[in-house]
């Protein structure tokens, strides 16, 4: 898996702003392919739900959401097997993946967009602080996943990893092929 990306650091801009200017970004583009997309999170909380319907005219593009926090809300909600969970924990590219794929098909949307990963303060599953996987399944049923390593405290990782759910789905969208990975 490729993509890689540390948060910016001291000086560099506010989290939120690039979470909220992605979340345009991600409209529009959904708007460009008459398509709609879903979300499937944990460590975020509903935050990308939250800034993609802080665009106006959001009800012509997100079908809606489902915050899995518990692992087993992953399994019995999103479809993620019990398996993959049990062998590697909920922080991880694959159940990113099936995350995205199972709140795509839950809510009936063109695209899904999961997040899953650790914002701290402690490791998680084998996994620092700062890993974040975030997946996003295509009406063909591919499915993109993106790891992220941010620096930063909670609040921090979390609005980076809007942005860094954001800035896939736009990606995806306009048929950006960097970073693919099928799971």
């Amino acid at each position: 898996m490729t993509g890689e990306r540390d948060a910016p650091g001291p000086g560099d801009p506010d989290p939120r702003a690039g979470a909220l200017a992605a979340a345009g970004a991600a409209h529009r583009a959904l708007l460009a392919a008459g398509a709609t997309c879903a979300t499937a999170e944990s460590l975020t909380g509903g935050l990308v739900g939250a800034h993609l319907t802080s665009v106006p005219g959001a009800s012509g593009t997100y079908r809606g959401g489902v915050v899995a926090y518990a692992t087993d809300a992953k399994e019995s909600v999103l479809g993620v097997p019990g398996e993959l969970l049990a062998e590697h924990g909920a922080v991880h590219p694959e159940v990113a993946g099936h995350m995205a794929l199972g709140v795509r098909r839950l809510l009936g949307s063109d695209y899904g967009v999961a997040v899953t990963g650790v914002a701290g303060p402690d490791p998680q599953d084998g996994q620092p602080v700062g890993t974040v996987f975030v997946a996003v399944a295509t009406p063909g049923g591919d499915t993109r996943v993106r790891r992220f390593r941010f620096t930063g405290d909670r609040g921090g990782i979390r609005y980076r990893t809007v942005e860094g759910a954001l800035l896939l789905l736009d990606s995806t969208l306009r048929g950006s092929t960097e970073e693919n990975t099928r799971t």
